[in-house]
């Protein structure tokens, strides 16, 4: 229960320091007019696309075209669907400061896209972001340039693995592929809900108006000091500003490391964050400070690698609907760090962890009807189709009650804070 706790912890920070990244880069593309205008171009050609090709005609396979896609049902719905789910995304990640990407790619899946759809999109737009904005500011940490070296070496190698395992999967079976992304984020989704929500009962009972973005830090244990003492060329150099001479390990756990991060990222569809952090300190010993700046670098061109070899060049990203949910989450995590300030963060807790419960709920009750298809469980389509509309009406009802939440309380307290 110990080491699942401070697993948990790590998930968290890392979260948090991927939502500042988030959040630097959002502001940077705001604040420069030329950026908002080719946003605003390309989410206007989408629109038209979308409108344009709507009904019983296909979309250009480059675009999203049901041929591409085997098949993948697209409309005007749709594309104004992803500007919502990335617009909840961004009060997410800017209200909370964690965990507004684990809710895309199980949103879109609930809107009609097929799993390996939303996993190829979710990385594009991860990717989209980081090229228009400032990819790594300094006060995310130091960045370790030969860490990242070796762990981009190890996720590029799982991204491959990743990247294949999903289409292999979808290819032999589209629906097995939906319920393969399903699984994994129920597990995920479920351990992270659990802990987030014991997490907030706690603070409560405890009457503690926390930092809605959590923090602490981590030791380094017994495996990395282990892993540390192997002498296996080549060694790496890490942490030398903060430790005389710095520390040393060898660039195959490093890379090993990357392969595990990179293979869960192609599957998933995110940057792979949520596991760097964690490994970067409880396995390989680096500290909390290093290990921010390298994962948000690592997070850029692991997203980029997987979107571009894996997905794009397969036909498995969908366009319109990265510019929708960037257009969204641009808005959204703006207004959602504003409100930070205003709400005690004991509430934005709660809300984080039933916002990770609903993903939970919803890929869980997503299950039946994925199993009935593939043959695997014997219900009638009456009561998976039951399922499904339940847990969709939960996800969506649950964060768009958050998305309320956040938007009324930013519109009523607009005055203070632009005294403030």
């Amino acid at each position: 229960m110990n080491l699942a706790r401070k697993f948990y912890v790590s998930l968290r920070e890392a979260a948090r320091a991927h939502a500042m990244w988030d959040l630097e880069v959002s502001t940077s593309i705001i604040k420069d007019k030329r950026k908002v205008w080719l946003i605003a171009a390309l989410t206007a050609i989408g629109l038209f696309v979308s409108i344009a090709f709507a009904g019983d005609l296909d979309l250009p396979s480059v675009l999203g075209g049901k041929k591409a896609y085997t098949p993948a049902f697209y409309t005007t719905g749709i594309f104004v669907a992803s500007i919502g789910i990335g617009l909840c995304a961004g009060l997410i990640t800017g209200c909370i400061g964690a965990g507004g990407g684990f809710i895309i790619t199980p949103a879109l899946m609930s809107a009609g896209i097929k799993g390996i759809l939303a996993v190829g999109t979710d990385l594009f737009h991860i990717f989209a972001k980081a090229i228009m904005g400032t990819a790594v500011h300094k006060k995310l940490g130091n960045v370790s340039t030969r860490l990242a070296v070796a762990f981009l070496v190890g996720s590029g190698a799982g991204v491959l693995g990743g990247g294949i395992l999903n289409r292999l999967i979808y290819e032999a079976n589209p629906v097995a592929s939906d319920a393969f992304i399903s699984v994994i984020y129920v597990v995920l989704l479920g351990f992270l809900g659990t802990y987030a929500m014991i997490d907030f009962l706690r603070l409560r009972k405890l009457g503690n108006t926390v930092d809605a973005h959590g923090g602490g830090q981590q030791e380094t244990g017994g495996l990395a000091a282990k892993l540390q003492k192997a002498n296996i060329p080549p060694m790496i150099t890490f942490d030398e500003d903060l430790i005389p001479g710095g520390k040393k390990i060898s660039g195959w756990f490093v890379a090993a490391c990357g392969v595990i991060v990179g293979f869960m990222a192609a599957i998933m569809g995110v940057g792979g964050g949520f596991l760097t952090f964690p490994m970067f300190v409880y396995v390989l010993g680096v500290s909390s400070f290093t290990t921010v700046g390298t994962d948000i670098l690592q997070i850029i061109f692991t997203a980029g690698f997987a979107a571009i070899s894996q997905y794009a060049i397969y036909g498995f990203i969908f366009y319109t609907l990265a510019m929708g949910m960037l257009l969204g989450s641009l808005l959204g995590i703006q207004i959602g760090a504003l409100v930070t300030k205003l709400v005690p963060g004991i509430y934005i807790r709660g809300f984080y962890a039933l916002a990770i419960l609903a993903g939970f709920v919803n890929r869980l009750f997503a299950m039946p009807s994925k199993l009935k298809d593939m043959k695997l469980l014997a219900v009638s389509q009456e009561y998976a189709d039951i399922f499904t509309s339940i847990g969709n009406w939960l996800f969506f009802v649950v964060i768009g009650i958050f998305a309320v939440w956040v938007i009324g309380t930013f519109l009523s307290k607009i005055k203070v804070l632009r005294e403030g």
